[in-house]
This record gives structure tokens, C-alpha cells and sequence, in this order.
């Protein structure tokens, strides 16, 4: 700034009246040639930099001052650390039984997330969370969740994924044998809105936390949700794990699809065992809110119109809906039957386990039939609004070929729409309490 404050101080307030000293022509013209020069380089400086601070800048705090290190750029800042963090930390990552596992289970404070940490720690393993708790949908939602693992024995440690310190220190303090990763920014619509928080959470997320376990002594077998969305445009019936899935529909998918190449990748060169879950419509209890099935019963209880999606030439959109704890038992099996990375200290030692399953419930349901049991259940009538699917990423049917799981992993769903839908709407009007909490 010093030097554009000598510039300001050459050029005159007044240039008409400015009386310049005898001099040739040409010195006029170089004098006015390099002030504006200096002028122009300056003003080309100040202008960068307005465009890198405003780029680099942190869209999740405005006023917290610029990281030194750029790629925690849209990172909150998190307290974690010290003597009795660790001490949690430790505890809640400590195996019950001999042969237990000690897990650290990614957007643990997520749908997914929480079932699987509960159904970890109630057979003996050790567990620790990890979640940023955002706000893509009710927080309030995801604290109550967190409070239900807590009671249970289950630490959750608030921090970004994408925090490699914060990684790093967890390793340092707890030697996992396995990670459970569920974190990822959800949601086919929403991809149209905020793009870059699906690169930032699906694709450098998911390198983030590869780095750190490829570099860990030992390294722990990895189990990561990919998606039924990965299948896209195949018209092909059931999905099969052999399918292309080269035609996303939505940027979530190509996320999604972007990570299996990803964990591909990590594991040939540093030899990671990495099993990526490809889940279908998971619903139930403490479920998303942005999900199909909860918002339905929500906008049928208060009167709203509920929108049944029909593809073209009045086609069905159908759904291969799977129970949450169906989802459970299949993510357990995933971690059980995982064999151990292979490299030491981020060098390959051998060929390591790549694995990628389908977790469905094999039956397709349409959409209207599942407004059909959600109005016996509430027993109130839905007011239906047909209208034509959108073209925001979502695809007409899904429907899960599961042999490969059921081979591999003994994966057997044993939950129909009916009976699950159930326990959901049992759920849902409990912990909205009739009223006394608002479902956003």
C-alpha cells in the first residue's frame, strides 16, 4: 500500500492546472507513460488480490481471519484436543470383547451413521464418531442423535473430514482397525443448488481420510458408502454390481462414482482393503429428513399436497426401499468379513481386498403405493399431485440385484415397506411429540 500512496502523491488533484516545467515533448510522453503504467501495474495488483482473498476465503465463517493453510480453507474451526479429550476419545474407541473391532465411524451423527454405531457398540466394539454436524438439514435432528449414541457410550468428535490434522491426531491416540465411512454430502436435488459441497465432502472427503489411512502403522480396512445412484442411466433390471455405471444422472452420483474409481486407485498403489456399499432408498427411524417417505408423512398430516412423481408416457417410479437395519446387518457383515490392508507406512506390500456390494431389498415398490401405506398408517388422507419427474438427477426406478452381498456377506433383508414404514411412522409421531417439535 505504501507504493500506491507514493503513486497518488506524483498524480495531481488538479491535472489542468498542474504547470509542468519546461521539458521536450518526448519527456512529456514518458512521463505520462510510466505514471499510468505504474498506475495500471498497481491497480492489476490490488484487483488480484481481491480475487484471491475473496476466493480463498471460507464460506462457512466471514469473520474468522484467512487459514495459513489453504486446504482447510472451508473448514469451521473446531476445538478438539488435550489431556480429556483424549481420554474420551480412548474410551470410546476401547473393544468390550478379545476380539472386538475399533471403528471410527465417519457422519456418525448422520442416519446411517447412528444405527451403525449403536449396533457396533451394543456387541462389544469400540467406536468413535466423527461429524461436522451441518446444516443441509435440522441440526436439531442430528444433536438428538448424537445424545441417543452418547447415553450408549459413543463419542462424538465435532471436526471436518477434510481436517487432516484432526485425522491425523486420531490415529495418533487410537490405533482403528477398521473405518466406517459414511460421510458425504447427500441428496440428488441438491446438487443443483451447492455443487461444490459434493466435490468438497464426496470426492476430497473421501481423499482426505485415504491419505491418512494409507499412511497409518497399520493401516485399517476401510468400508465406505458409495450408491445405488451410481447406476444412473442403465436401463438393465436388477442392478447388477457388474453393470455400467458410466451414465450418472446427477452430480451426486458422478460423486459417488468418482469415489469407487478413487478407492481403486488407493487401493493398487498403497494397498488398502477397501468395500464400498452401494445402499438403495434407505428409510426408518431418525431417518432424512429430506427423504421421500418423511417429508410425505410430514406434508400428509399437515394437509399438504404430496407430489407423485410419473416419468414419461405416464410411466411408474418405483424404488427399491430398504430398512435401515436391514442397511445394518449389511454394513456390520462389510466390516466383518474385511481382511486387512496390505502396506505399511503408505508402501505397498502385496494385493489387498477391493470389494462393492449392492444393499437393497430386491423389490421395487412405486411411489404412489408407498403414499398408499403411509395413509393407512397416519390415517389421514394424502392429497396426491401427479406431476412429471423432474430433470434434477432423479431416475425413474431402482432395483437391487443383492446375490453377490448374499454370497459374500450373507446379506439377507428381511424388512417389507409395510412393516418398516411402521416402525418409522411409530417413530415419527413420538419424537415429534404432536407438535412440540417442529418437523422442518
Amino acid at each position: 500500500m505504501k507504493q500506491m500512496s507514493h503513486i497518488d502523491h506524483d498524480i495531481p488533484s488538479t491535472p489542468g492546472k498542474f504547470k509542468m516545467e519546461k521539458s521536450s515533448y518526448m519527456n512529456r510522453i514518458r512521463w505520462h507513460y510510466s505514471s499510468l503504467a505504474k498506475l495500471t501495474f498497481w491497480s492489476f495488483v490490488l484487483f488480484l488480490g481481491l480475487i484471491l482473498v475473496f476466493f480463498f476465503k471460507s464460506p462457512t465463517s466471514t469473520s474468522s481471519p484467512l487459514p495459513s493453510d489453504l486446504s482447510r480453507r472451508s473448514l469451521r474451526t473446531y476445538s478438539w484436543g488435550g489431556p480429556a479429550w483424549e481420554k474420551r476419545v480412548r474410551a470410546s474407541s476401547r473393544t468390550r470383547s478379545r476380539n472386538g473391532l475399533s471403528v471410527l465411524v465417519t457422519g456418525a451423527a448422520g442416519f446411517v451413521g447412528t444405527h451403525v454405531s449403536a449396533a457396533l457398540k451394543r456387541r462389544g466394539d469400540g467406536v468413535l464418531g466423527l461429524d461436522n454436524f451441518n446444516d443441509y438439514y435440522d441440526p436439531s435432528l442430528k444433536r438428538a442423535r448424537q445424545a441417543l449414541l452418547e447415553r450408549s457410550g459413543v463419542f462424538i468428535v465435532e471436526g471436518d473430514i477434510n481436517d487432516i490434522a484432526l485425522l491425523k491426531k486420531l490415529f495418533e491416540v487410537v490405533a482403528f482397525t477398521h473405518v466406517m465411512h459414511l460421510a458425504a454430502q447427500a441428496g440428488v436435488r441438491y446438487a443443483m443448488e451447492n455443487p461444490s459441497s459434493y466435490v468438497h465432502s464426496n470426492i476430497a472427503g473421501l481423499v482426505s481420510i485415504l491419505e491418512v489411512c494409507k499412511s497409518a502403522n497399520p493401516q485399517p480396512a476401510i468400508v465406505w458408502a458409495s450408491s445405488s445412484s451410481v447406476y444412473g442411466l442403465n436401463t438393465k433390471v436388477p442392478f447388477s454390481e457388474k453393470d455400467r455405471t458410466d451414465q450418472p444422472a446427477s452430480l451426486y452420483a458422478a460423486t459417488k462414482k468418482a469415489g469407487e474409481e478413487i478407492a481403486h486407485t488407493y487401493n493398487h498403489i498403497y494397498g488398502l482393503s477397501l468395500t464400498g456399499l452401494r445402499f438403495f432408498t434407505v428409510y426408518g427411524p431418525w431417518g432424512r429428513p429430506d427423504m421421500a417417505y418423511f417429508f410425505f408423512t410430514k406434508d400428509i398430516l399437515k394437509g399438504k399436497s404430496v407430489p407423485i412423481f410419473e416419468a414419461a408416457n405416464h410411466g411408474t417410479v418405483a424404488r427399491d426401499f430398504t430398512y435401515i437395519d436391514d442397511i445394518v446387518k449389511g454394513c456390520l457383515a462389510a466390516l466383518d468379513t474385511a481382511e486387512k490392508s496390505t502396506g505399511s507406512g503408505g508402501k505397498k506390500k502385496g494385493p489387498a481386498q477391493l470389494r462393492v456390494f449392492n444393499l437393497g431389498n430386491t423389490s421395487p415398490v412405486p411411489v404412489s403405493d408407498l403414499v398408499s401405506i403411509l395413509e393407512r398408517l397416519l390415517k389421514v388422507k394424502a392429497k396426491r399431485s401427479v406431476t412429471k419427474l423432474p430433470r434434477n438427477g432423479d431416475v425413474q426406478f431402482t432395483h437391487a440385484n443383492i446375490s453377490s452381498a448374499q454370497r459374500e456377506l450373507g446379506y439377507k433383508p428381511t424388512t417389507d415397506l409395510q412393516t418398516g414404514l411402521k416402525k418409522f411412522v411409530r417413530w415419527y409421531l413420538s419424537y415429534y411429540d404432536s407438535g412440540k417439535k417442529s418437523a422442518q
